[in-house]
């Protein structure tokens, strides 16, 4: 499979036993930054995977932050992009299995490495049921993006 991988700096050694075992495992797996562990932001690397995605360079993605909550939030307000933050092996599989989830979200400071890979490994090899209830609240969620646009009108100042 096609992957596009990124991170932000607390994702930086996360990222590279990611991507060191998705190409033992035999994907294709591109690395989208960032490289060091020199702060940056994460919604940088959540507009990046999640074009990667939309463009067809890769078939899913993955991307590493801090907790996966905010790279979660930021990837979740590209339209098309269907993004969950998941540190057990269930939740990889049904993500994609049940609402065909393409961004994984990944936090480095919550999941261990060796779980991280396996959690990986599951949400690669997970495949959309296709199931009509799936397609029918995916339909739902795809007329909330028309609808209103996938952006947050939220204050960034409380």
């Amino acid at each position: 499979m096609q992957l596009a991988v990124a991170s932000d700096h607390a994702g930086v050694a996360l990222k590279a036993r990611v991507m060191e075992q998705l190409r033992q495992e035999g994907h294709e797996a591109v690395d989208l930054g960032t490289y060091t562990t020199d702060p940056v932001d994460y919604p940088d690397y959540a507009k990046a995977v999640s074009l990667a995605v939309l463009s067809g360079q890769a078939e899913r993605a993955v991307l590493i932050c801090g907790s996966g909550a905010g790279a979660c939030v930021a990837a979740n307000k590209i339209k098309g992009i269907r993004a969950a933050t998941c540190h057990d092996n269930f939740s990889a599989r049904q993500c994609v299995e049940d609402d065909n989830v393409n961004v994984l979200c990944l936090g480095a400071r919550v999941i261990g490495p060796e779980l991280a890979v396996d959690v990986v490994r599951d949400y690669v090899g997970a495949r959309f049921s296709g199931a009509e209830r799936h397609r029918r609240r995916l339909a739902k969620i795809a007329a909330f993006e028309a609808a209103f646009g996938g952006s947050s009108n939220a204050p960034v100042n409380s």
